[in-house]
C-alpha cells in the first residue's frame, strides 16, 4: 500500500537488475522513495550530484571496481553519517561494517528488509532530535 508522506529516500545498490527492481517495488510500497544504482561508481556519482539520501541498502558483492562495504566508506565520506544496510549471501568480515548499520543474510524477504529499514530510520530521527534540543546526549545506536 502506497503512503502519502515519504518515509525517506533509500539508495538501493544491487548489480542483479531484478532483485533491485523487487526491492525497489517493496521500499515504494512502504511509502520509501527510491534512488537505484547497479554499481557501487553508480551510487558514489548517486550520492555525488547532491541526491537526498537517508538510508543506504546496498549488496556487498557488486560489478565493478567498488564493492558495497567501498560504497559505504565512500557514501559516508561524501554525506557523513547515515544507516547502512549491508546484504550478502556469502560470509563477510563484520570488522568493515559502520554504528548503525545493519548485516542481512540473502535471501532475504522485501519486508524483512524494509523493517530494517523502518527501525534505523527511526533511531537517525530520535538521534537527531536529541542533538536538536538544548544540553541533548550524544547519539549512540
Amino acid at each position: 500500500m502506497a503512503h502519502s508522506r515519504s518515509c525517506g529516500v533509500a539508495l538501493l545498490v544491487e548489480d542483479e537488475w531484478l532483485i533491485r527492481a523487487d526491492m525497489a517495488a517493496v521500499f515504494e510500497d512502504a511509502g520509501w522513495e527510491v534512488e537505484e544504482a547497479s554499481t557501487g561508481e553508480g551510487a558514489i556519482e548517486c550520492l555525488r550530484n547532491g541526491q537526498p539520501i537517508d538510508l543506504l541498502v546496498t549488496d556487498i558483492q557488486l560489478a565493478g571496481y567498488l564493492n558495497g562495504w567501498d560504497v559505504a566508506e565512500a557514501a559516508r565520506g561524501v554525506r557523513g553519517d547515515f544507516p547502512v544496510i549491508y546484504a550478502s549471501g556469502n560470509p563477510v568480515n563484520p570488522k568493515r561494517s559502520f554504528a548503525g548499520s545493519v548485516f542481512l543474510s540473502k535471501p532475504c524477504c522485501g519486508t524483512e528488509v524494509v523493517k530494517t529499514a523502518c527501525e534505523l530510520a527511526r533511531k537517525r530521527r530520535m538521534a537527531r532530535d536529541i542533538e536538536k534540543k538544548p544540553g541533548g546526549k550524544e547519539p549512540g545506536f
